[in-house]
């Protein structure tokens, strides 16, 4: 039991250092955009002055420069919610670096009934997975399509990835089963908060659809 409870501990603690740091991303993330913003009539300016004396070369190079400094800015999805932007942005931006192509679609409330803490483990343990799923694949075929919107009083959330297989595996709905501790803190969320997980194999592919109360 006393081991039980310093593993908790430990968890606890680690999963909330991981919170501050997607925080941190996303506040930076966030600093440079509104920078970007506040230096956009300079940058004007100062091409105006390059193509008033001719200079295009000059034009070319400093918009190359903005080009790269945008990159550095640009998030892969915005939702909304500026908590829920952090973990999808730092765990899709790994995603791309992998290889896996990722088609993602989000739009939800700036506040929530869940908790930051929760989302950030339930949507980092969920695209944990579907990462590890791909990377067993050729690169062609890696694929994650997330969804993320609200219906009714519920966020409603669909994740995706290929499996290339295309064998069928029947259907799972649970509020607490699971396999392996990313699965088994997954459905811990959802029975935390009276929500609904579904679970499916088929055609290749494996998707995880999460239902929770608002």
């Amino acid at each position: 039991m006393l081991f039980s409870k310093l593993i908790e501990k430990r968890v606890a603690a680690f999963e909330a250092e991981l919170l501050q740091k997607y925080y941190d991303e996303v506040e930076l993330m966030y600093t440079k955009m509104r920078g970007w913003r506040h230096d956009y009539r300079s940058h004007i300016q100062t091409m105006k002055v390059h193509a008033a004396n001719g200079d295009y070369g000059e034009i070319d190079k400093y918009l190359d420069m903005l080009d790269d400094d945008l990159t550095h800015v640009e998030t892969v999805i915005k939702t909304g919610n500026k908590m829920a932007d952090a973990i999808l942005n730092s765990k899709l931006s790994l995603a791309a670096k992998r290889e896996i192509t990722v088609k993602a679609e989000a739009k939800i409330p700036v506040s929530l009934t869940v908790s930051e803490l929760d989302l950030c483990i339930l949507i980092s343990n969920l695209l944990d997975n579907a990462m590890e799923a791909c990377m067993n694949l050729p690169k062609e075929e890696r694929l994650i399509r997330l969804y993320m919107e609200m219906k009714g009083h519920y966020l409603y959330l669909i994740l995706t990835n290929s499996t290339g297989t295309s064998k069928t595996q029947k259907l799972t709905t649970t509020k607490g089963e699971g396999h392996g501790l990313g699965l088994s803190r997954i459905d811990a969320i959802v029975e935390k908060y009276g929500g609904y997980l579904t679970r499916a194999s088929e055609d290749g592919a494996f998707s995880t659809e999460v239902l929770l109360p608002q």
